[in-house]
């Protein structure tokens, strides 16, 4: 592990735990690396289209109002740190796969999400993206479950 960081990877999946893992990825990136806020938007899979796609091309409404949001929580979590937005296109099932191909990409040196919590029959059905993050990631993870209200 490479201190201090000079890159962090942060996940958001823009619901209501971006504050806890932006407040921890701003404490440690201070003035020094760099966040690099990613959302992986989701893709109606269509036959014979890969897993994970980038489209390079044309920018889909979804993927601009994603960087939109993207640059909104960068303006309100992480004012004056260094921050870059980036968005991932992945079917909805390959959200992990979405996240470490951006990871491979910008070789981060640590990955700041969240996990949700879920257990038992929610888990089962929808698994877990943060656990295929931490079994294939390039780099430390660092997982932020804010408390239950």
């Amino acid at each position: 592990m490479n201190l201090p960081f000079k890159k962090i990877l942060c996940p958001v999946a823009f619901d209501d735990h971006e504050g806890a893992v932006l407040g921890a990825a701003g404490q440690l990136a201070g003035n020094v690396a760099t966040i690099y806020l990613l959302h992986v938007v989701s893709a109606l899979p269509a036959i014979g289209q890969p897993h994970v796609a980038k489209s390079v091309e044309d920018e889909k409404p979804s993927e601009a109002q994603a960087l939109k949001v993207l640059k909104e929580l960068a303006a309100k979590w992480l004012p004056g740190l260094k921050c870059e937005t980036l968005t991932e296109t992945a079917f909805l099932a390959d959200t992990a796969k979405g996240v470490l191909t951006v990871a491979k990409e910008i070789k981060p040196d640590l990955i700041v999400m969240s996990t949700h919590g879920r257990s038992d029959l929610t888990h089962l059905i929808l698994g877990s993206v943060t656990e295929s993050v931490i079994r294939e990631a390039p780099c430390p993870v660092l997982i932020i479950r804010p408390s239950a209200s």
